[in-house]
């Protein structure tokens, strides 16, 4: 048996988002398209994690977490436009106190899929305003907060949410659009810089980046030139180009990593090539994590994987899925890559958006009559890394 160290301080966490486990978001435009039936699942009370974030804050600790990830929600703070709730500002103020209270570091994500409903009514995020009304709520919330949050995450997955909102549709606001695809991009990154350079100007030593889906992408294949070509092109539209365009305002960059793609031209459609599948049919490859780190350290950023996690009902895979991971991001590590941190996804079960509540990506379970959290035997291999900041193998 080898031992795989860690570096210092290394951030060991999981991450949530607030519509996936609040409940009652009821004024951004999911909650609204899950009212009139538009997406074929409601989150309710979700886990109802509003008023059981001390409960949610315990288990992390109680798996020696020293980080977390979590959102705030937009359209609780400005559930009007222009006008701030003190109410929720002071909510979301004793939830990142209790992370404090507990010793665990910080990271908030400014826009985690949902906009407010104001906003979605003039078209969300393919209206050029976004970019005012984004940073104007950023600007509000760091001026709150700033002396609570480590890191800042300015969007959550932004090519994933322009893709699946405005070009396949199958995410809200449901469009099928691709010039509307190309501006939301736009809008994206001229939103992640303005903020960044905002923050810088307002403080010394703040830390600010965004979360990338990166998937490792190979041709089906190899040896066939137009695969190769349009591997090229999957990986540039759909890993690189939003990093590519904002390098420069990036402190860190946050890495998502679940998917392993075979890309065979013609097809936009990825194939699914993997010989372990979750719940929900997704492969599982612990080694593209590595390839994908490799990839990402050209950008010269220290790197967090700020998503990293299963659908695992029975938990029967999930214990070795970390540690796999765990082990090629440590080789990735030993070959010089500035990995800082690892966040699993999830602390505990949740809306999974259009797939509802069926899939369980959690470390914890949850009972959604009785809203018990119940920790899965993988809850604590995880807590035995993160107290001892290394891995058995």
């Amino acid at each position: 048996m080898a031992i795989l160290k860690f570096p210092k301080g290394f951030l060991w966490g999981s991450a949530t988002s607030a519509h996936q486990i609040e409940g009652n978001n009821t004024n951004n435009d999911w909650w609204e398209a899950e009212q009139k039936g538009l997406v074929p699942h409601k989150s309710g009370k979700a886990c109802d994690s509003y008023n059981r974030y001390e409960e949610d804050f315990d288990l992390a600790k109680a798996m020696h977490n020293n980080a977390h990830r979590l959102s705030i929600e937009w359209s609780r703070i400005e559930p009007e436009e222009g006008k701030f709730d003190e109410q929720e500002i002071e909510h979301y103020r004793n939830v990142l106190q209790s992370l404090k209270q507990k010793n665990i570091s910080t990271m908030v994500t400014l826009h985690h899929f949902t906009t407010p409903l104001w906003l979605a009514n003039k078209g969300g995020w393919s209206n050029k305003k976004v970019v005012f009304y984004f940073s104007r709520f950023a600007e509000k919330v760091f001026k709150e907060y700033r002396d609570l949050v480590d890191f800042w995450i300015t969007i959550n997955e932004p090519t994933l949410y322009a893709l699946f909102g405005y070009f396949i549709g199958n995410w809200v606001p449901q469009k099928k659009n691709i010039f509307l695809w190309y501006k939301v991009t736009q809008n994206q990154i001229a939103a992640h810089k303005k903020i960044y350079n905002s923050f810088h100007q307002n403080s010394s030593g703040v830390f600010v980046g965004g979360a990338k889906s990166y998937a490792f992408k190979e041709p089906f294949y190899p040896y066939y030139p137009l695969d190769r070509l349009w591997t090229r092109i999957h990986k540039y539209i759909f890993n690189k180009y939003f990093l590519d365009n904002t390098r420069n305002h990036m402190d860190f960059i946050g890495l998502n990593y679940y998917f392993h793609e075979k890309i065979k031209f013609p097809s936009f459609v990825p194939k699914n090539v993997d010989d372990v599948k979750t719940d929900i049919g997704w492969g599982v490859y612990p080694e593209g994590i590595y390839h994908v780190l490799r990839d990402i350290q050209k950008y010269n950023r220290p790197i967090y994987i700020t998503e990293n996690g299963l659908a695992d009902a029975r938990d029967r895979l999930r214990k070795n899925f970390i540690k796999e991971h765990l082990k090629w991001v440590h080789k990735a590590i030993s070959e010089g890559v500035d990995v800082r941190g690892y966040f699993h996804w999830s602390l505990m079960d949740n809306f999974e958006w259009e797939k509802g509540f069926e899939p369980r990506f959690g470390l914890v379970e949850i009972d959604y009559k009785t809203f018990k959290r119940t920790p899965r035997a993988s809850a604590q291999y995880y807590a035995n890394i993160c107290k001892t900041n290394q891995l058995e193998v």
